[in-house]
């Protein structure tokens, strides 16, 4: 794991992942801003890449995702059995935020 250069795009995404998950542990927070830094060269927003980084990480590091996509589950019913852990993490980070069981239905 590397550590982000102090450029203003990366400290702009350290304190946006601040507000968003004030309670993250640093030894998650590094791997969620470095996938961030990468998504936003996919012009997305801080906070949509902080999203999705939070979101990946947590389903690969915490949950059962890894373990249901090589039993065969399909990415959506996996999403679906893990989006309780996959809550209750974001829940102890701090975040507001929850991940819309519909919206991953839908994606």
């Amino acid at each position: 794991m590397m550590n982000l250069p102090p450029t203003q795009r990366n400290l702009e995404l350290r304190r946006h992942l601040r507000s968003l998950a004030p309670l993250i542990p640093l030894a998650d927070s590094e791997p969620v801003l470095e996938r961030a830094a990468k998504l936003m060269r996919q012009n997305l927003t801080p906070g949509a890449a902080l999203w999705l980084a939070m979101v990946t990480h947590i389903r690969h590091r915490y949950t059962g995702y890894d373990a249901l996509l090589a039993e065969g589950y399909d990415r959506d019913a996996a999403r679906h059995f893990v989006l309780e852990e996959t809550d209750a993490a974001l829940r102890r980070w701090g975040c507001s935020k929850q991940v819309d069981a519909e919206a991953e239905d839908q994606s």
